[in-house]
Parts: C-alpha cells; structure tokens; sequence
C-alpha cells in the first residue's frame, strides 16, 4: 500500500539487546486484544470510507479547502497523509529532517471540513543517507548475504531494515511515538510493515523483467545477523548455513512472520495507545510473499491494498480477498477494501465497492487522493450520498 514511484510505473498506460530471554522471546506471537468484533456488524456500523494522499507543498491552502471539501462532500471520512517516507519527514518533531510542516497545514484544514485526519508513516524501509552511514547493521539481509541498503531489491528505495534489531524495534516505535503524541491527528497508518517482496504480484514482474516461480535467495529476506542468531537459538539452526532449502522451511518462514507481527503488536500499538491514537495499516493480500502475516496484528483496522489489476485479476478479487482477510482473523477487526483508482474506470466504482462491502468490509480506501479524476468525484458522491 511507493504507491509511489513503484506504483507509478505500474500506471503507465492503465492508469504500492536486551536480555537473553528477550532474544529468545522477540521474535514468538505476541498476545492480541481480547476485543471481539463480529462479521454481522458490518452490517449495522456505519460505513467509512478513505483515502490517501501525497503531500503537495506547491498547493495554497484554498487549494487544499477545495480538494478536501471535494472529498467530503463526495462521502470520503478521512484523510491518510503521507508524511513520513523514510527520507524525511513533513512534520515538526521526528527523528529525521523536516521538509515541510504538511502535517500541522493540512490536518487543520481536514478537521474544519469535519474529516478525520491520519498520519500515513513508512515503517521499515530507511533511505535517509546520513542515518544509513551511521546504521549501515541496521539493514535486512537476503538469502545471498546482501543488505538491503546496498543491494536494495527491485528498485531503490527497498532500502528495508531488520525487524530482529532492537535498535531498529526502538527506531521504528520512536516514529509512531512522534506522530501519536501530536494532538491534530486521528490516527497512525503504518505503510511497508513488512519485508521485501519474495515474489512480486504477477502483473509487476514484467515490468522488472524477472519471471519468480519460486522464492529465489536474491528476494528472500531477512539472513541478518540478528535473525540469524536469533532463530539459532530458538531452533539450533543457523537459516543461512544449515537449512538445505530454507524457502521451504516451516520454522524460518514463521520466525520472520513472527518478527513483524512482534514489532507491531509489542512495540508500535503500544507507543499509538499511550496517546489514544487509532493505529490502522496498510497491507498485502499475498501475505505471505512480504512475510506479513497481519491478521495476527492488534491493529484498529486494516486497509488491504486489493489493486486487482496488479494480480491480472478482475474486479471480483476485491470481493475475494476481503472475505479471505476477514476469514484469517481470530479477533475480527475492520476491514476497509483498498481500491486502486487509476485501474477503476468511473462507471466501475460502484461495482468495485459493492464487491468489498459483499467480503464484509466496512467501507473502502482509495488510492489515491490526486488519481480522482472530476468524474470520479461526482460519480463517487452518488454511490456513497444515495
């Protein structure tokens, strides 16, 4: 769910230490919240519905009024603003520089438009250079033994970090702490809370000119030296020189599904709840190819990434993959389809909603907020104000 420059090359012509009992407790599930939410309440709670957005610092502040009451007026109820992207940041108070101060601007004008306002962070890579000079065992690995900061996959800014490192752990929960503590945000949207893909939907892998039958140990993440010890010390095994096959092992699968879910469940939640902040992110439908096994994750709400046309699927993948989502969690939790509007012609709006609400979703979520073309908006307001 960068729906950026990787996403944006899809469009072209269609249109994202301590202790040692805590090295061997890190990367184990974590406990989830007791909250039950039932498949029927779908049903009787109010829909929601989303959408991203890019900062635009060359935009006025009438420029921005008239987008956002565009938006309102067509039934969108919150803005995701990215303002953090693991270069810089476009708020007052972060752990990296400050390019603009888009969060304090635009949250304002979102909060007098009666729309809520969330903070959309990247969460593991890093492509900062001076925090890269200074934190190069900060990085992933792959299964050759590469990190990720010099040997970033598919393009460049795969710039992914280790979710074993507790330095990192502390990094990561640091940016959620900045933004929750803010008092003009609703929310903290967690974007990239995964690892590499190790094998890219199948529409993206033309564009790369790489065929993945399989996980290939180029793609394969994370072989840190903290994963590495870590597992060993869980199993015996060291993932890198004693599994023959380490993309079919069960153990070492999970262990890196784990060290995700971990860092979100014991490290980030917890730093957005100090603050009553709603913690919500953005994820993958293939799960398991970003070891991003988020229906484990204590989140409010999820928004799944369902761009149908990057899997050359049909609109019915929305429908399909929301049951799925909803299906795999043991405490159910909101589900808001995530729709990939340069894909989504106007007159097909109101299918590929529809398709979402039928999975249970309890709204939607588009990417993005500048895709919308003026017909999208007008056709958008009659399907969610009728």
């Amino acid at each position: 769910m960068n729906k950026r420059t990787f996403l944006k090359n899809l469009s072209i012509g269609a249109l994202s230490m301590g202790s040692a009992s805590w090295i061997l407790s890190a990367c184990k599930p974590s406990a989830t919240s007791n909250s039950e939410y039932s498949l029927s309440d779908t049903e009787s709670t109010p829909k929601k519905y989303w959408s991203w957005a890019r900062p635009r610092p060359s935009w006025t502040d009438d420029e921005w009024k008239s987008k956002i009451t565009l938006a309102r007026e067509a039934g969108i109820n919150a803005l995701l603003l990215e303002v953090y992207n693991g270069n810089h940041t476009y708020y007052e108070g972060g752990q990296l520089p400050m390019k603009e101060n888009e969060l304090e601007r635009i949250s304002r004008i979102c909060h007098a438009s009666d729309m809520e306002f969330h903070a959309w962070m990247w969460t593991m890579p890093l492509n900062n250079p001076d925090m890269i000079k200074k934190h190069p065992d900060w990085f992933a690995v792959n299964g050759l033994n590469q990190p990720a900061h010099t040997h970033p996959a598919y393009v460049n800014y795969y710039k992914f970090m280790c979710p074993c490192h507790p330095e990192v752990r502390e990094y990561v929960a640091g940016n959620v702490a900045s933004l929750a503590r803010i008092p003009e945000i609703d929310g903290v949207h967690l974007d990239y809370v995964r690892l590499p893909d190790v094998i890219l939907a199948k529409a993206l892998q033309p564009k790369y000119d790489i065929v993945q039958d399989r996980e290939y140990p180029v793609y394969d993440y994370c072989y840190s030296t903290f994963c590495r010890e870590q597992f060993k010390a869980q199993t015996g095994m060291d993932p890198l020189t004693d599994l023959e096959d380490p993309a079919a092992d069960n153990a070492w699968r999970q262990f890196r599904y784990d060290a995700v879910s971990n860092m979100v469940n014991m490290h980030l939640v917890p730093e957005a709840k100090k603050h009553d902040k709603m913690i919500t992110a953005a994820v993958f439908p293939n799960w398991e190819s970003v070891r991003q096994a988020w229906h484990t994750w204590d989140l409010d709400a999820f928004l799944p990434m369902l761009y149908h046309n990057f899997y050359d699927r049909d609109l019915d993948f929305i429908q399909e993959h929301t049951e799925k989502a909803l299906s795999r969690m043991r405490i159910k939790k909101p589900v808001y389809s995530g729709l990939f509007i340069p894909s989504i012609a106007p007159f097909q709006l109101d299918k590929a909603i529809q398709y979402g609400l039928q999975g249970g979703s309890s709204g939607a979520a588009f990417f993005d907020f500048t895709a919308f073309s003026d017909v999208h908006w007008k056709t958008l307001k009659g399907i969610l104000q009728s």
